[in-house]
């Protein structure tokens, strides 16, 4: 009998290790900034601590939620700051109104989770990619309701979220918090708790076990909008204001904070209490540069790592973990050395691109091949061409200009758009993009300075660059065993930090003359880049179509597993791709340079939407495998000539991230009914 408590002691530290670990750095952490304070300890200390990690903390919760049932939510983060807007909007001295703007704020989190719950468990929609566009949408509406930071907050309400409980005794952060872990202990003890873990650990066997898996989803999404609700009203009070954008930057800290609290991305394992303590000690490893007044750069590097390395640590002991494939990797590599497989396997490589894929379907048609590619790009051609009219009808005659204007804003999104068709083809996602395109153009910029001599030596340094960034991306991803949304996630904060440090957080540098007379020109009346494009589609054409590295990243996005064991190198096939998009990624960064006349820090937050949009729009499935260039150019000058038509409306710029991000989900709904046809 003496036996059993060492048992059940085993069994909970077995149980709970991930958020024992992660309370124990929080110590660790905590008594290191703090060791020599002597206020550590102090009521104020302790409320500044609480609150100021209160909002990433109820944040984290919700996302747990929903990466413990199998999702994800890339819309957390403006869900935030639309609530913020709305409290800061709407609100008065009124006890009344404070009490109802409160309720509608929470509410408007659940509102936005139930649309998301609704199309990823009713719909089957890539979670990843409706929340993106969610994302986009409720950014949007957030710059609507208040394009410019301000608000007001009534103090009565600040008190009640940030103020103190008992004074000097217990702060009001304190108690939220303990308020919101006590309704998921009461959720994980229930029924429905256990119905989350059975989804998002198995969901198949979920159904088999008479588990309303499509309910459980859509419950686990609409408590985390809740969840995301509470921590903007959190925010509200903390912060006294509102600001449209404030929850921009979280994202990447809720991700860093679920994995540093234990939470498996892969679902079904972790909890919503590790994920707070994880909050809190990302918090702690951000007030170290803050007590040693190190770079503010450093916190979205330090941010990028932690959720790089937390995911990494989780991954230690399961089957496919980073050192199994490191392993994996260097047997291979050994072996294919020692029996000069390299050279034969290159000569192969060879041989198999330059057999004519024609010669191998003699019989068969041309329209019979690539019925299935034109079914799924011609709607964008219809839509592109019904925008057109549109256009047409409410701005008048279109006339050279339009059409200059159209092609060369298609050029952009066009070249971005093949790296991301490339990745998404091969089964994954690039969301580095919106800071990989500043930090090439700032160091085009800078290492040109605006001399046209420079251009044939600084344009391949940064396209190098570019493709080094990307072939990083592909090896957390092929090598590590990193999801693609965490690999490229982190990298994005990364490189926020590397454009803040290389640029000085201004814009950088000059165009040379001769990259403004490539936008600029004329050459039989369209600019010199807009021939250069066409020159660019055909190669990406070919390429993707009729060449050995083409076929393999379809393969690949057909089935990993089916192309390894058909002797294709899979893992060099995801490092290729991911490389093609940081090189495309550094083409437009250069391009933009010449275009705005020099380096903006914020000339890729515009892009990252539209370059998932066209390759959705243009027929390319979001799970990789199959879709083309031709339709995602396509998608590319539907988007185009969107924007042009938006403009021209003087709507509100924020109309244009809430119509991209419809086109978006409207892509996906028409993609989704064609694959159930």
């Amino acid at each position: 009998m003496v036996p059993a408590p060492a048992s059940n002691a085993s069994y909970f530290v077995r149980k709970n290790r991930n958020v024992l670990l992660a309370s124990f750095l929080y110590v660790v952490v905590f008594i290191l900034v703090n060791g020599a304070n002597s206020d550590a300890f102090s009521y104020f200390n302790l409320k500044t601590t609480i609150g100021g990690g209160g909002t990433l903390a109820l944040a984290a919760m919700g996302q747990t939620l929903v990466i413990l049932a199998g999702g994800f939510d890339l819309s957390a983060g403006a869900v935030i700051s639309l609530v913020n807007v709305t409290v800061g909007t709407l609100m008065t001295d009124a006890i009344g109104n404070q009490i109802l703007v409160g309720l509608l704020a929470i509410g408007i989190g659940g509102a936005v989770g139930m649309v998301n719950g609704l199309l990823v468990a009713y719909l089957r929609m890539q979670p990843i990619v409706v929340t993106l566009a969610t994302l986009f949408i409720v950014q949007g509406l957030a710059l609507l309701v208040s394009p410019t930071p301000g608000g007001y907050v009534a103090e009565p309400f600040i008190n009640f979220f940030g103020g103190n409980a008992i004074e000097n005794v217990l702060p009001s952060a304190l108690i939220v918090i303990v308020l919101a872990i006590l309704a998921w202990l009461f959720i994980k003890n229930s029924r429905f708790g256990t119905a989350i873990y059975a989804v998002g650990s198995d969901e198949a066997a979920a159904l088999a076990a008479g588990i309303a898996a499509r309910r459980v989803k859509l419950t686990t999404y609409v408590i985390a909008g809740l969840f995301y609700g509470l921590a903007g009203v959190f925010l509200s009070a903390q912060s006294g204001g509102s600001d449209p954008l404030v929850g921009d930057p979280m994202l990447l800290q809720i991700f860093a904070a679920v994995v540093l609290g234990g939470t498996s991305l892969g679902g079904g394992r972790g909890g919503l209490i590790g994920s707070v303590v994880g909050a809190y000690l990302l918090m702690m490893f951000i007030n170290i540069l803050l007590v040693f007044n190190l770079p503010a750069f450093l916190s979205p590097i330090a941010d990028g790592l932690v959720l790089i390395l937390a995911v990494l640590i989780g991954m230690i002991g399961a089957r496919g973990s980073f050192i199994q494939n490191i392993a994996d990797v260097a047997r291979r590599i050994r072996g294919a050395l020692s029996n000069g497989r390299i050279a034969r396997n290159w000569d192969l490589a060879i041989a198999a691109s330059s057999r004519s894929p024609v010669a191998a379907i003699p019989n068969i048609r041309w329209l019979d091949r690539n019925r299935d590619n034109l079914r799924l790009a011609l709607p964008a051609y219809i839509t592109f061409a019904i925008v057109v009219v549109v256009t047409w009808f409410y701005i008048g005659d279109l006339g050279n200009s339009y059409i200059r204007s159209l092609l060369l804003l298609s050029t952009f999104l066009g070249i971005l758009a093949l790296g991301q068709t490339a990745v998404v083809l091969s089964g994954g996602l690039d969301l580095s993009i919106p800071w990989m395109i500043p930090l090439a153009g700032a160091l085009f910029a800078g290492l040109a300075g605006g001399d046209n001599g420079a251009l044939a030596w600084a344009i391949p340094v940064v396209l190098i660059c570019g493709m080094a960034i990307g072939a990083i991306n592909g090896l957390g991803v092929a090598v590590l065993g990193l999801p693609p949304i965490v690999m490229t996630l982190a990298a994005n904060g990364i490189l926020q930090g590397l454009t803040l440090y290389y640029t000085g957080g201004t814009s950088a540098g000059m165009a040379p003359s001769g990259m403004l007379w490539l936008m600029n020109g004329s050459i039989l009346g369209l600019a010199p880049l807009i021939w250069l494009m066409f020159a660019f589609v055909a190669v990406a054409v070919a390429v993707l179509k009729w060449t050995y590295l083409g076929r393999r990243i379809y393969a690949v996005g057909n089935s990993a597993s089916v192309a390894n064991l058909s002797g294709i190198d899979v893992r060099g096939t995801l490092i290729t791709v991911y490389a093609i998009s940081g090189v495309c990624a550094a083409v437009v960064g250069v391009l933009l340079v010449g275009f705005n006349g020099a380096a903006n820090l914020d000339m890729g937050s515009n892009y990252l939407l539209p370059s998932i949009a066209v390759v959705v729009a243009g027929g390319v499935l979001i799970t990789g495998g199959r879709g083309s260039y031709v339709g995602v150019m396509g998608g590319v000058l539907l988007l185009i000539a969107l924007q042009i038509l938006i403009t021209g409306t003087m709507l509100p710029d924020a109309m244009r991230s809430i119509i991209f991000g419809f086109v978006l989900l409207g892509a996906l709904m028409a993609l989704q009914q064609r694959r159930t046809a």
